[in-house]
């Protein structure tokens, strides 16, 4: 198959993508109290889900992360990116409007960045190019290509 510039591209943005969540989801594991505090400070989710989400919230970005540098199932890794994107960017829309003084925590505890509409517009953004991603999937080097041409 003879390499084109949208799969290049497609590829180094894929991998961009996937390198970030990776990093976003590895910077909050071993910090499950700092990042449950952090969701409960959106003030969305019931108690009983903030432990549990804190949790698995880091393991869930590096496996999407992972899925995603591979470009292993790489159409439905960037769409399921999206979404999650699109979720993270109306949380933070919400703390926002309702004024509260949430602390966005998407890359760790030591980011203690509020949340803004700047944040908003970043995550929309990235939901953007995960969707680029998904329309131009896999791009070069991706397992998904091994795996239709098996």
């Amino acid at each position: 198959m003879p390499v084109t510039l949208a799969a290049a591209v497609t590829f180094a943005v894929r991998v961009l993508l996937g390198a970030l969540f990776v990093f976003a989801g590895a910077s909050k594991v071993g910090h499950f109290n700092d990042l449950a505090a952090a969701i409960a400070s959106f003030r969305i989710l019931p108690e009983s889900i903030v432990a549990p989400a804190a949790v698995l919230l880091p393991f869930f970005e590096m496996g999407l992360g992972l899925y995603l540098v591979a470009g292993l199932f790489t159409r439905s890794a960037a769409i399921v990116a999206a979404v999650q994107l699109v979720i993270y960017s109306a949380a933070i829309a919400s703390a926002v409007v309702r004024h509260i003084p949430a602390s966005c925590g998407c890359l760790g505890p030591q980011d203690q960045a509020k949340a803004d509409w700047p944040h908003v517009i970043a995550d929309l953004g990235l939901a953007a190019v995960c969707l680029f991603v998904s329309w131009r999937a896999p791009g070069l080097f991706a397992l998904d290509r091994r795996l239709r041409n098996a």
